[in-house]
């Protein structure tokens, strides 16, 4: 423990911040920690080159966070953000470092979700706004001063926001902040674009620039399966059916979770436990002990309760959850393919998280492949392999030993021996499915794969459509009497899912649920189903709606 306060304390840090890094299990500050803390700390503007995954959202959150007066109720820095998904996540990052900085509130500020409580939240004094250029826009049409105590100002992903097409929000945010704030800029990239935003407002910025190192774990088979948030469970017990594994690892965020999917799989039989920060070291060493000598096949952990685990046993790692950044991802699945024995990897990709999925590619330097959840025979299959194989070693002398029985049993209840060999081997499997039509009705719903690439925006807006996709020409299902059928150009290559779409309609347009429709989301475009009654006005009402930082742009289909 001496070594990782000596590390961060190396900053001068506010006491309560060390002390809330030190919780987190950081143990030494990154290459790009080390040079930007000091920076930012002195109050200077900087330029921070560094990939996603390099330990930059501490690298300012923390000197930012040290810097903050919890006694000014008013919003004292911005954080703008490209993405919802990397806005949550940095705010989640404040809230973290500034869990012992009483009075210090973090407010997230993103399409998709009410205006009214953001915009509340930060009128009642959040010091820590963490923003997407899109929506914070849309407050400032609102209220063109509530910028106007910020002092600290991060871009972070700057190159991202142009890409998507926020460099005029930018501008606007800009002229909304005061000029004598500090400024730091992060990019993975610097071309001419971020250039020029750093000479027009910047202050004879610091320069900080990191090469991320390459890493690479090759001993170990990695894979990925695209599924929807809420099936993760089904999805691991699905996999679990097909998958040859001795001793295996899930990691998840949260210690709750833990719990929760170390009680669904005892539920089914598997011999697992749960491993969390919340658990004693002398319960914690005999769960490791018990997966070391075979009592045990399964533990679910956190990423700091799983520091230190060295089990030869382990063959498989499930990344139940994305791991914040890709060095976490190599360390957890390091758990596996060790003394030289191979080992298995897989990750569960919600369709958000695929961006952070092509960071892990690119930092790591390998292809993660894409598997499938088995279909209801490979399932099927699996369990009657597992019933081969527990039932042939008893079948040499149980007719010697059990004929007798066997012969009065059929007897007494009236029945051939082939009906009393399968209630016998209904009990043996607990009721457990053996049919392909109880397979498949069980199985989770797993998202359609999108492309991983961007596709470039036509001079409209829209996305091009992908014409040989089945996917993409799909006829309409057809609609319901009063209702119109609506296009937007955002779909699932967006990361946009049906309830965003939902959410930003209900709380934009002011309509009660059900007065919505059906919404299909597909590749490059989505479809929603909104009543014909005062449609024109809905449209208009929705004309500057954002949705994952992105202009809505509903418009009436025509379906000829």
């Amino acid at each position: 423990m001496t070594q990782e306060i000596g590390g961060f304390a190396a900053f001068e840090l506010h006491p309560n911040i060390l002390a809330a890094v030190i919780a987190t299990g950081y143990e030494e500050p990154s290459a790009i920690q080390q040079q930007s803390i000091p920076i930012i700390m002195a109050g200077h503007d900087m330029i921070g080159q560094a990939q996603t995954g390099t330990g930059k959202t501490a690298a300012f959150a923390l000197p930012i966070l040290h810097r903050i007066d919890p006694a000014k109720r008013e919003p004292q820095a911005l954080i703008l953000a490209p993405t919802r998904e990397l806005a949550l996540q940095v705010a989640t990052a404040f809230e973290t470092y500034a869990k012992q900085m009483p009075g210090v509130t973090v407010v997230a500020v993103y399409g998709g979700a009410p205006m009214g409580p953001q915009l509340k939240a930060i009128r009642n004094g959040a010091q820590i706004v963490v923003a997407t250029p899109g929506r914070l826009c849309d407050h400032l049409r609102r209220d063109e001063k509530v910028l106007a105590t910020v002092n600290h100002l991060v871009l972070d992903e700057a190159d991202e926001m142009l890409k998507l097409g926020f460099m005029d929000d930018l501008e606007v945010i800009f002229k909304a902040l005061p000029a004598t704030r500090q400024t730091v800029l992060f990019s993975a990239t610097l071309p001419q674009s971020i250039r020029a935003i750093a000479e027009r407002h910047l202050r004879d910025p610091k320069h900080v620039k990191i090469q991320t190192k390459t890493q690479t774990v090759t001993a170990i088979e990695q894979a990925h399966l695209l599924v929807h948030a809420d099936q993760k469970t089904s999805a691991v017990l699905s996999l679990l059916e097909v998958e040859d594994f001795d001793a295996l690892i899930m990691f998840v965020r949260t210690k709750q979770a833990t719990l929760d999917l170390a009680s669904a799989l005892e539920a089914k039989g598997y011999k697992a436990a749960a491993l969390n920060g919340d658990i004693a070291q002398n319960q914690r060493e005999r769960v490791i002990e018990s997966l070391k000598d075979g009592r045990l096949d399964i533990v679910v952990a956190t990423d700091v309760a799983a520091r230190g685990l060295d089990v030869p046993r382990i063959t498989h790692v499930f990344n139940v959850d994305m791991p914040y950044d890709p060095e976490s991802y190599v360390h957890r699945i390091g758990r596996t393919g060790r003394a030289g024995r191979e080992g298995r990897a897989l990750l569960l990709v919600t369709p958000r998280e695929r961006r952070m999925l092509q960071v892990i590619e690119r930092v790591t330097g390998q292809k993660v492949a894409e598997v499938r959840l088995p279909d209801a025979q490979a399932v099927l299959d699996a369990r009657i392999k597992k019933l081969t194989n527990s039932l042939a070693p008893l079948v040499a002398d149980a007719e010697s030993t059990h004929g007798d029985l066997l012969d009065r049993l059929t007897a007494d209840i009236g029945c051939s021996p082939r009906a009393l060999a399968a209630a016998l081997l209904r009990k043996a499997t607990n009721g457990q499915a053996l049919t392909l039509a109880a397979i498949e009705r069980d199985r989770p719903l797993v998202p359609t794969s999108a492309p991983r690439e961007r596709s470039d925006r036509s001079s409209s807006g829209d996305r091009p459509e992908r014409s040989g996709a089945d996917r993409e020409r799909r006829a309409p299902v057809p609609l319901a009497e009063g209702r119109a059928r609506c296009r937007t150009a955002l779909g699932a290559r967006d990361g946009i899912a049906a309830k965003n779409l939902l959410g930003a309609i209900l709380n934009e347009g002011g309509l009660a649920r059900e007065a919505i429709g059906r919404i299909q989301v597909r590749d490059s475009f989505s479809l929603v189903e909104l009543p014909e009654d005062g449609l024109e006005r809905l449209l208009t009402k929705l004309k500057d709606t954002r949705v994952a930082g992105k202009q809505l742009k509903l418009r009436r289909y025509r379906e000829d």
